[in-house]
């Protein structure tokens, strides 16, 4: 009897060591998490702040770069593409811009985020040839390094809802771009997505910093294309 006590105390006592170590472990882990969190944050605050602007005040730029995100099944942009494709639209009209680079996901065949984005723009009186497609801009850091890398883009005003720009702004002037922003806040009025949307963009914030510390290459790069210099030597 005696022995089965001192075996259920030490297995007892093993089982309380491991539970406390497992609780420091994963306590550790938060904390550096939320520190890494807290200092990517930091960061991208730092490398986007006097580089946010109003359509009025942002200055000129050869190209804006359009970021996408999700089209709807009929192939229309969703409501918060559609309103950075109005902004670009804007731009263009008011010759603040000379060409739109619409940098964006082409999963497959049945998903295609940039040509829907040309067929938007171009229904609304934007020339097709001052229109250049990205397909493989999977998530901001692929579209800012392959504007710079593949397209050549040098300067540039990044269109994007306002919550997502200092990132989007931070990680292209990262990867070489001269990056203005204008940020969008008409889909503010879809309350429930915003408010995601936002608290989503501190850990996509890590995720940036990682990307950028990693270096690492875009999904996809391919040979140089002149897109980007064709539609603005026709412009």
């Amino acid at each position: 009897m005696r022995g089965r006590l001192r075996a259920a105390r030490r297995w007892y006592a093993g089982r309380r060591r491991y539970v406390r170590w497992t609780l420091l472990v994963l306590v550790a882990g938060a904390v550096t998490l939320a520190g890494g969190t807290v200092g990517s944050v930091t960061w991208v605050r730092g490398a986007a702040d006097g580089h946010l602007y109003s359509e009025v005040d942002v200055p000129d730029a050869p190209v804006a770069l359009v970021l996408g995100t999700k089209v709807d099944t009929d192939g229309t942009p969703s409501p918060f593409l559609a309103a950075r494709l109005e902004i670009a639209r804007r731009l263009f009209d008011a010759g603040k811009v000379r060409a739109i680079l619409v940098s964006g996901d082409n999963m497959n065949a049945d998903y295609n985020e940039p040509a829907a984005m040309l067929r938007w723009l171009v229904d609304r009186g934007v020339p097709a040839r001052n229109v250049v497609l990205d397909y493989a801009g999977f998530d901001t850091y692929d579209s800012c390094a392959r504007a710079e890398r593949i397209f050549g883009v040098t300067r540039a005003t990044v269109v994007t809802q306002s919550f997502h720009l200092p990132r989007a702004v931070a990680l292209c002037r990262r990867l070489g771009i001269d990056a203005n922003g204008v940020g969008d806040e008409t889909a503010r009025r879809y309350a429930q997505t915003w408010r995601v949307s936002s608290v989503r963009e501190n850990g996509a914030c890590l995720k940036a910093a990682l990307d950028v510390l990693s270096g690492r290459d875009p999904a996809h790069l391919g040979r140089r294309e002149t897109g980007v210099d064709d539609a603005l030597r026709d412009a």
